[in-house]
């Protein structure tokens, strides 16, 4: 359980057989496939076991590690004892450790890590329990700067451990019914998706007992993931390409942090490798309702995921009929209705004790259960490192050019993991 082979073997099936089989689409990957189902009817595939240790108390106590049929939690840890208490009680771990040096120190009976510690630590700490010999699973961002995001994937590469970015907007409901789409080639053409991660209020958490967090002017567009996975994982393009323009209002809040960053708000317009079109919104000010949410547009037919302001999940399709616009003007009339959202999280596509909604639109069980499955069966991760990095600089080089006026700049490409 070790050691990750480097072979990918989905299930390939003919489109009528996709189209048929609609519990099976929320493992679709980017390329149009299915992922085999590797457990049995009952939620498990064997009596086999991840045994894994969490570390951080915060984000790391979302998930469902402890409910898995094929994993236990083995040890917890996290430098404030409040945390590990709480870590110690959702997941019914008797076993816990005053830092994660410790735990992999001691912790032989371990064999993989959530990490889900502060953002600048990500890299660091997921290099070090890689290199104990353990699987990681990481919270986003996968980096800070690009240098990191090579680092990573070097040490993927050297120790051959599993690494999983726990991206939740790969798994909201919406991108796997998105995926859907573009797998059964519904959308035609998607010459453009718009993505928005809007989250007033974060200046909440940048202060504690008055001393500043990690979380003190991040700049926006370091935390892009929950935006960029809503175009990479349905389609599998890569970003090449970037223009970015912030907006900050001098605020005393602003000064001080350990970004030198200026801004509240950041928008970035991508090129893709397919030269289509991305617009990213990733905003921590204004006057706006908070959202994660997308569009995704194409020739033959658009979907848009509902709307902080009561819009429901909305199908758009190129008509054949015409209309007549403000100026008397012909154009075509497209149909419009409403798209009934699925529950993925109900159907088959998990273990029966995962099968409710869990934290972020019913992401996170997913995020478990992938991790946990890819795992055992020695399989690349959907957000695999070549993935996680994908996501993650895009939004690195668009900060910069933010702080360059928005000049163009190209986006580096880490390649993949095939």
């Amino acid at each position: 359980m070790r050691r990750q082979s480097t072979d990918h073997n989905p299930l390939h099936v003919s489109r009528r057989q996709f189209l048929q089989d609609g519990a099976g689409v929320a493992a679709v990957t980017a390329s149009g496939v299915l992922l085999p189902k590797l457990w049995a009817a009952d939620g498990s595939q064997s009596d086999r076991k991840v045994r894994i240790g969490i570390v951080g108390g915060r984000f790391g106590a979302s998930f469902q590690w402890h409910e898995h049929p094929n994993c236990t939690v083995t040890g917890v840890t996290d430098l404030r004892p409040e945390r590990r208490e709480r870590l110690r009680q959702v997941y019914h771990c008797d076993q816990s450790y005053d830092s994660m040096e410790i735990m992999l120190k001691q912790a032989s009976d371990t064999d993989a890590v959530g990490i889900f510690t502060e953002a600048p630590n990500h890299v660091r700490h997921s290099i070090e329990a890689m290199n104990a010999g353990k699987h990681v699973i990481c919270a986003v961002p996968a980096a800070m700067n690009l240098e990191e995001c090579q680092q990573l994937i070097d040490a993927v590469k050297r120790t051959g451990m599993t690494f999983m970015m726990a991206e939740t907007s790969y798994w909201q409901q919406h991108t796997i019914s998105a995926r859907k789409f573009h797998a059964a080639g519904e959308f035609g053409t998607l010459y453009d998706c718009y993505s928005m991660y809007r989250h007033a209020g974060l200046e909440s958490l940048w202060f504690e007992n008055g001393k500043p967090t990690w979380r003190h002017g991040l700049p926006p567009m370091h935390y892009p993931t929950h935006c960029t996975a809503h175009l990479i994982s349905v389609t599998g393009e890569r970003l090449s390409e970037v223009t970015c323009h912030g907006w900050g209002d001098g605020s005393g809040a602003l000064e001080g942090n350990p970004y030198n960053n200026p801004f509240w708000n950041e928008t970035a317009q991508f090129k893709t490798n397919r030269g289509h079109s991305f617009r990213v919104e990733v905003w921590w000010a204004g006057a706006h309702r908070g959202c994660e949410r997308a569009e995704w547009y194409g020739d033959k037919m658009s979907f848009q995921c509902s709307t902080p302001y009561g819009t429901p999940p909305t199908i758009i399709r190129s008509g054949q009929q015409t209309e007549l616009d403000s100026g008397g003007f012909a154009r075509s009339a497209p149909q419009v209705s409403a798209y009934e959202q699925p529950e993925w999280w109900k159907t088959d596509l998990l273990p029966k004790p995962l099968r409710h909604n869990s934290g972020h639109e019913g992401s996170h069980t997913f995020i478990t259960h992938e991790f946990i499955d890819a795992v055992l069966n020695q399989r690349k991760p959907t957000v695999d490192v070549y993935e996680a990095v994908a996501y993650t600089a895009p939004g690195i080089v668009a900060h910069q050019s933010a702080l360059k006026s928005g000049e163009l700049l190209k986006v580096p490409n880490f390649g993949s993991a095939t």
